[in-house]
């Protein structure tokens, strides 16, 4: 498989610690040989063998607890991609192999308050970011700026961190919805609070995202204060095998239930630039060539008007529903004479 542009650098890390966070989210926590630098928001790329093929996963980093060691969080999803059952079934003293982290949702200290949205595992990220903001305040001598935090889960016993956020934030900043009882945020109603030149921050599932990223537009808040990450496997269809060509390769192909197409188009010898492997960073885009059915965006690069011309797909995270024939950035050499 062709190697991501931020995984040229590899290490070893061992498994040094394991711990259940709820009965779905299971932490890691990784030695490495030496200290590797990383700041809130980065996410972790590490390689792993799924259905008999190397790929790589990445993975938001949490707290910090020594300088050579990464703790991260995984929820166990018996019906995804197979990262997290390969992660699951590791053991305490395993190696893995992991890359340089890298950060697409960059945490801005100099903010004067925040607000921060988490749904379900996108809560992970959120774990450095009020250690650093209280840092940070520490360090200067200031009062800490403020912080609202909305936490959204299906159930309570899902609530990973919940008793970090209880220890770290006032009643009054930490609030919690959780679907099972029916709960849900307003999000219009909880922007039109917040103090001019706040930051949003927003981790979760895409439909969350989306709604948020509604409500702020219409707040008429600047674009620039707001920053999202999301998972990249969540959409609006359901997963569903779907028919590939690839006509400047000549290859014929059918992307299925449990896999994407950047791992199908690689697996077939069809190289193709990518980075981040969340839909953020659009650098895996390509061209669509011709369409028949229904393509479902799942990432948070292209804006509005691209996915709805459909003209480009970012073949790490969206799908099809039905057949979708893509052009690649291959060229054969040409010779030229003078």
């Amino acid at each position: 498989m062709n190697e991501p542009l931020h995984n040229k650098f590899t290490t070893q890390a061992k498994i040094i610690g394991l711990k259940d966070l709820t009965p779905t989210v299971r932490e890691f926590t990784l030695e490495l040989p030496r200290a590797l630098p990383w700041s809130p928001g980065s996410h972790l790329p590490i390689s792993l063998e799924v259905k008999g093929f190397k790929t790589w996963r990445h993975y938001s980093l949490t707290g910090a607890t020594h300088p050579q060691r990464y703790q991260f969080a995984v929820k166990k999803l018996d019906q995804g991609r197979g990262g997290s059952m390969a992660l699951w079934s590791l053991e305490l003293g395993e190696l893995v192999h992991v890359g340089t982290p890298k950060n697409h949702f960059s945490l801005d200290t100099s903010a004067p308050s925040y607000l921060l949205v988490a749904g379900g595992i996108g809560v992970t990220p959120f774990v450095s970011m009020v250690q650093a903001i209280k840092a940070q305040s520490q360090r200067q001598k200031s009062p800490a700026p403020s912080i609202k935090m909305l936490y959204g889960a299906r159930d309570e016993q899902e609530l990973a961190y919940i008793d970090f956020f209880r220890q770290n934030l006032q009643a009054t900043q930490l609030h919690v919805c959780v679907d099972d009882k029916g709960e849900r945020f307003d999000f219009r109603a909880q922007i039109a609070q917040l103090a001019p030149k706040t930051q949003a921050y927003v981790c979760g599932p895409q439909a969350m995202l989306s709604a948020f990223r509604l409500a702020w537009s219409d707040s008429e808040r600047a674009l620039e204060d707001l920053h999202f990450e999301t998972f990249g496997t969540s959409g609006a269809q359901v997963n569903e095998a779907f028919s590939l060509k690839v006509p400047r390769h000549g290859v014929d192909l059918v992307v299925g239930q449990d896999e994407t197409l950047l791992e199908v188009l690689e697996r077939n010898g069809v190289q193709t630039l990518y980075d981040c492997q969340r839909g953020e960073c659009g650098l895996c885009a390509m061209d669509v060539l011709a369409l028949d059915g229904v393509i479902d965006h799942r990432d948070v690069f292209l804006s509005p008007h691209e996915k709805s011309s459909n003209q480009k797909i970012c073949v790490c995270v969206s799908r099809v529903c039905g057949t979708i024939i893509l052009d690649s950035a291959y060229r054969e050499d040409e010779i030229f004479v003078n």
